[in-house]
């Protein structure tokens, strides 16, 4: 009886210790039925998610969307871009109009926690900031006491905006608009001494809706912390975590050194880490219920992390934003991946 015992739990802990295979999620079943994913993205912000006169979508936002394709269908193409204003967008996903919600969004508590959301893994490290007009003389948000402030409604800057009007006893003035273009066209249009939204926001409009852009001066500021990722609907675990571990896995390749250009050289690496992130040693993919080049594909797709940052937002980009806190961890950002292993 003993001995039987004890064979017993010895099956049992390796019952344990061995993980099985991830099964498909619902949203993940949808998606392959259809052949495609939709996502949700931004109505036009150069940089993050924006359409050209044939329709095709590019930005920081759309390459995150193409490389879940990658990795879930096989071909970063088959996406279906839902355009989403800031009121539409979390009802959009949480209906299931969307799939994934990949619009520039602040991960918040109440966000996180009231919407039937998940937030996923931070794509861009963001601040709120001021815009004015070069002419104007400001040059610190302190010189905007009793002003006008265009600002759009149901974002966080709303909030962030009236904190910290309070906090410095600035007694600002905001002038609300639903649209990102409504609200970027009265300040273009002089009806508000300050524009405000996230920095990289500011630089987008700066940079393609203004006229001359060094008639505008984006204050040096930060007023708030800006977290900015994908979210996915609550309830799908599976869909989360594929997700989640493609903007890892996007990162952690830019932190090894694999390339779109040297995908197949960094193959023959025996390098560990590497052969995890490219599939040719242990399988990582049957854990998300995937095959093992999710996000070989991924990368072949989009680049790594490092890539889309500078092709859409910086050097190589009309925006060029310092890649600052957009770092990675060991280069003195914030960009952390997680290790695949």
């Amino acid at each position: 009886m003993k001995h039987r015992l004890a064979a017993l739990a010895s099956l049992a802990a390796l019952a344990f210790c061995i993980s099985p295979p991830a099964w498909a999620g619902k949203t993940l079943d949808a998606i392959k039925a259809r052949g495609q994913l939709v996502c949700g993205v931004n109505t036009g912000l150069a940089g993050f998610s924006m359409a050209d006169s044939a329709g095709r979508w590019s930005g920081l936002d759309v390459d995150i969307c193409r490389a879940a394709a990658a990795a879930v269908l096989g071909d970063g193409n088959h996406v279906k871009y839902v355009p989403l204003s800031s009121q539409q967008r979390f009802t959009a996903l949480q209906s299931g109009e969307v799939d994934l919600l990949s619009r520039n969004t602040t991960f918040t508590l109440s966000r996180d926690a009231a919407l039937g959301l998940h937030m996923t893994a931070v794509t861009y490290y963001d601040g709120q900031a001021f815009m004015v007009p070069a002419k104007s003389g400001i040059r610190s948000a302190k010189q905007l006491k009793g002003k006008t402030i265009c600002v759009q409604s149901g974002t966080t800057t709303e909030k962030n905006l009236s904190d910290y009007s309070r906090a410095h006893r600035l007694n600002l003035k905001p002038v609300v608009f639903e649209k990102l273009e409504a609200a970027t066209g009265a300040y273009l249009a002089g009806r508000c001494a300050a524009y405000t939204t996230d920095a990289s926001g500011l630089a987008s409009i700066r940079s393609k809706e203004a006229k001359n852009p060094a008639d505008h001066l984006i204050l040096p500021e930060l007023i708030s912390k800006e977290p900015l990722g994908p979210l996915v609907r609550r309830g799908d675990d599976d869909w989360l975590a594929i997700v989640t571990w493609v903007i890892y896995g996007l990162q952690e390749a830019e932190e090894y050194g694999i390339t779109q250009a040297n995908l197949e050289q960094m193959k023959r690496s025996d390098d560990p880490v590497v052969k995890r992130l490219l599939g040719t040693g242990e399988d990582m993919g049957k854990l998300l219920g995937l095959d093992r080049e999710w996000l070989l594909r991924a990368l072949r797709t989009s680049g790594n992390y490092g890539e889309i940052f500078e092709r859409n937002v910086g050097a190589q980009s009309t925006l060029k934003l310092p890649r600052g806190a957009n770092r990675l961890w060991n280069q003195g950002g914030l960009v952390y991946p997680m290790p695949i292993r």
